[in-house]
């Protein structure tokens, strides 16, 4: 296999403890989690901690090829900010981790300039979880403008999942004219598969704004392997924006409960509605230029016992 593999949406943690909407979100065992009034399997059942560590990624990672990995957040998981700092500086080479904050508490904006002092090039925004039942925080807000103004001026990457359709595409569009020299990743690849998709998706016609697929194997998780919808998703959207605009991303480790790592970009390489130049880019070499990623390990292949 000749790709470069670089993960662009992934997840670490060593354990869950929040609260969203009220709702609980904590650790058990045996991979499970209780998860906003039920118990899920969060996890592969072999990780019976429940401790979705940087080590047994880099075990994934290793098998699977990848040289390095772009780790997102999630207010799901709970706040991993002390353990990323950590994760950052012990494997400068392998990942680039990012920050973050609470938006839904005012001071965030002294809170990411903290986390950019202690080394975040990144900042990750779940967006989808300010629209709740009770109201909704606006992207657009004063507080939310300065952090945005700062991390361009900064250089900082945004990580951002929004919430289905065009929900807050209007939002986008004004905080990329006020900030047009600012990264922007967004995933879960728009939210394929919900209604009006396509709208987030058309966002990366702006030059600084790309599209990451972490959850794309979960959002087409009923058909499965080899997820011909979402090579047809990806397709269309090369269409929309352009190949150089996209990236692969895994969603590491939930999507891990229903397929190996290696699945979670096989289904691509086995693809015949690609050219293999397209699959090199959306595979790693998109994520490359874009997160700034230096020389990366060259990953070699072990043969399985099952070979």
């Amino acid at each position: 296999m000749n790709y470069l593999l670089i993960d662009a949406h992934a997840h670490l943690w060593l354990s869950q403890d929040a609260e969203v909407n009220g709702r609980q979100i904590k650790t058990l065992t045996n991979g499970k989690s209780l998860f906003m009034g039920e118990v899920r399997q969060m996890l592969p059942p072999y990780m019976t901690d429940g401790r979705n560590s940087a080590e047994i990624f880099l075990s994934n990672m290793d098998y699977a090829q990848v040289a390095a990995s772009v780790i997102t957040q999630e207010y799901i998981d709970g706040n991993q900010n002390d353990y990323l700092v950590e994760v950052q500086r012990t494997y400068p080479e392998r990942f680039l981790c990012c920050g973050m904050v609470d938006l839904r508490k005012p001071g965030f904006c002294r809170e990411a300039e903290e986390l950019i002092r202690n080394g975040f090039r990144a900042i990750k925004i779940p967006a989808q979880r300010l629209i709740t039942d009770t109201g909704r925080t606006w992207l657009t807000g004063e507080e939310m403008m300065q952090l945005f103004h700062m991390m361009q001026e900064k250089g900082i990457i945004l990580s951002i999942d929004l919430a289905d359709g065009a929900t807050q595409v209007a939002e986008m569009e004004e905080i990329i004219a006020a900030c047009p020299s600012l990264k922007i990743a967004i995933g879960h690849f728009g939210m394929v598969t919900r209604k009006e998709w396509q709208e987030q998706i058309k966002l990366a016609r702006h030059e600084h704004v790309m599209i990451e697929s972490g959850g794309i194997t979960w959002l087409f998780h009923e058909e499965f392997y080899p997820f011909i919808g979402a090579i047809w998703a990806i397709r269309e959207a090369i269409e929309l924006v352009g190949i150089d605009k996209l990236m692969w991303g895994s969603d590491y480790p939930r999507t891990m409960v229903a397929i190996t790592y290696r699945m979670s970009y096989d289904f691509v390489i086995r693809s015949t509605l690609l050219t293999e130049t397209e699959k090199a880019l959306f595979l790693g070499l998109n994520a490359q230029k874009f997160y700034g990623f230096g020389e990366l390990p060259k990953m070699p292949y072990f043969k399985n016992m099952s070979e």
